[in-house]
């Protein structure tokens, strides 16, 4: 079956990211097509990227903490990132943690689910790009939550319906695009240590 990764993008003290992490896992963990897990990278400890030798030089890693995140990346075939929005771009803890891998990433989907002052459209705009470099397959729809109308007084995360709807149809095209790439896949697997 596909596993897809909700990957929680934010460490930051106060971090609204994880009732939104939450959200999405409950609303993916009433699928029956695919399993899904939240990857919280508070749990997920990385320096300020330390291996001397380019994440593109699979199985060449230094440390033991690359190590252990490459393991838990490469057992999954899709991805949901949440992310908030800083100042136009993505957390640097979200950057550091995707910058520490390579292959791992390689023909996998992805979507995202995103939050801030313009719902975080921008961080979007930046991990588009940067998935791209890494041959992900990154999904049209996504979830755009205002700090504004989907968060009462700034901080509790109180969806409407049409963000439900929105991350149904994420999640939709997510699992399906996990399982078109899934040839891709077995054609150069990573192995996980």
């Amino acid at each position: 079956m596909i596993k897809i990764g909700i990957i929680l993008g934010s460490t930051r003290p106060g971090r609204k990211g994880e009732q939104v992490a939450q959200w999405v896992h409950g609303a993916a963990a009433r699928r029956t097509d695919a399993e899904f897990e939240v990857i919280d990278l508070l749990d997920h400890p990385l320096p300020h990227l330390d291996e001397s030798a380019p994440a593109v030089s699979p199985g060449r890693h230094q440390h033991e903490h690359t190590t252990a995140w490459a393991d838990v990346i490469a057992t999954f075939d899709g991805f949901v990132m949440v992310t908030p929005e800083y100042n136009h771009s993505i957390p640097a803890v979200l950057k550091n943690a995707i910058d520490y891998l390579h292959a791992e990433w390689n023909n996998k989907a992805v979507g995202f689910v995103s939050y801030g002052g313009v719902g975080g459209a921008r961080a979007v705009e930046q991990l588009r790009l940067i998935c791209g470099a890494l041959q992900m397959a990154d999904v049209a729809p996504q979830v755009t939550l205002s700090l504004r109308t989907e968060f009462e007084n700034f901080a509790t995360f109180k969806p409407g319906d049409h963000s439900a709807t929105a991350l149904d149809t994420l999640l939709d095209q997510v699992v399906a695009w996990s399982t078109a790439l899934a040839p891709l896949r077995a054609t150069s697997p990573v192995t996980v240590a």
